[in-house]
């Protein structure tokens, strides 16, 4: 499966952004699906995660509330709704598949990353 990020971009504090993964390659129907963040000089961080039929999802301390994790099975694409957003957020931001969640997420693929920069 091959996973591309969109999305990204330059946005003020308390703006939003999607982010959109769309999965080529085969269907990803039966994938758990997250994202992940790194930001500069940091080691990348776990964000959101969804099961393969979106009824569970989870998210790190630091989002929730703010972002949502959303999937289209028929468009094989999982979203990253942001809202709120606040500089700690700035980042690039990578979606990831299959694996589990066990108090993190451990996925077994990893797409590309879109950027995002938040402006105070």
């Amino acid at each position: 499966v091959q996973l591309q990020a969109s999305g990204g971009g330059l946005v003020q504090a308390g703006g939003s952004l999607r982010l959109s993964c769309a999965a080529s390659g085969r269907t990803f129907t039966t994938d758990h699906m997250g994202w992940f963040r790194q930001a500069p000089g940091k080691e990348r961080e776990f964000v959101a995660f969804i099961t393969w039929g979106g009824f569970s999802t989870y998210y790190a301390d630091s989002v929730k509330g703010r972002f949502t994790i959303s999937r289209d099975n028929a468009k094989n694409t999982v979203y990253l709704q942001m809202n709120s957003l606040k500089p700690e957020d700035t980042a690039v931001y990578y979606c990831a598949g299959s694996g589990y969640y066990s108090g993190s997420y451990y996925p077994n693929y990893w797409g590309q990353g879109t950027e995002v920069t938040v402006s105070s």
